[in-house]
């Protein structure tokens, strides 16, 4: 039975495009995989605190020597990075805000990517020292844009912080291959009319079709 981490970052609740596309993209999962486990951090509406000079200190000094006020600073970090670490995906809701990540979501990565938890760093690797404590993952990042064009070749190329920094973080610390990490968009929402609903629709028909795909391939034994 696959585990799914479903981590919202919308501010919004109603009319999120994000939210909505992640609840196509499960519906399709649990089609195929009903008992599917599906743990859910909503970081919009309830944002983890920003690291701190305490949050550091405490990163940085061994288990076994921190003191109780260390364990206190890194008690959101250990339930967050648990959480990832029980998950065979991690399902990213994510709207583009000027050009990045949500500050909500940003303070998510902060808090998981942590030394000794989630990679290690050894300089005897030479110039890449850092290297993933986790494997096997998959990511998904369902987005929605207010402009349009960010491809390769397209008016706005450069201008999305936000994908980049994603597949970074997953392919380069969270040990996720290059072909298990997935993107769908939306975009055209601030222009409105027929290009932004028909960006929408191809954006819900595809986030359906890869939780089915998804879901096929990590229950190869399960039902339909």
């Amino acid at each position: 039975m696959a585990t799914l981490l479903r981590i919202d970052a919308s501010a919004r609740t109603d009319r999120s495009i994000t939210r909505d596309l992640a609840d196509r993209f499960l519906e399709a999962w649990k089609t195929v995989e009903p008992e599917a486990r599906v743990l859910a951090r909503d970081v919009g509406q309830d944002p983890p605190p920003v690291v701190t000079a305490d949050w550091m200190s405490a990163a940085f000094t061994a288990p076994d020597e921190r003191i109780d006020a260390m364990h206190k600073a890194l008690s959101i970090s250990d339930m967050l990075i648990d959480e990832v670490e029980q998950a065979d995906v991690l399902l990213f809701a994510a709207p583009l805000y000027n050009y990045g990540l949500p500050a909500s979501l940003k303070a998510w990565v902060d808090q998981v990517v942590r030394i000794k938890r989630v990679f290690s760093f050894d300089l005897a690797r030479g110039d890449f020292p850092i290297e993933s404590s986790l494997s096997g993952k998959s990511v998904v990042v369902l987005s929605s844009r207010g402009e349009f064009g960010f491809h390769q070749g397209g008016p706005r190329e450069g201008w999305n912080h936000l994908n980049p920094h994603l597949q970074t973080i997953a392919t380069k610390l969270f040990g996720v291959a290059e072909n298990d990490y997935y993107e769908v968009a939306s975009e055209y929402q601030e222009f409105g009319g027929d290009r932004h609903e028909h960006s929408k629709e191809q954006a819900r028909q595809t986030a359906s079709r890869l939780g089915r795909e998804l879901a096929e391939k990590s229950c190869a034994t399960c039902p339909g």
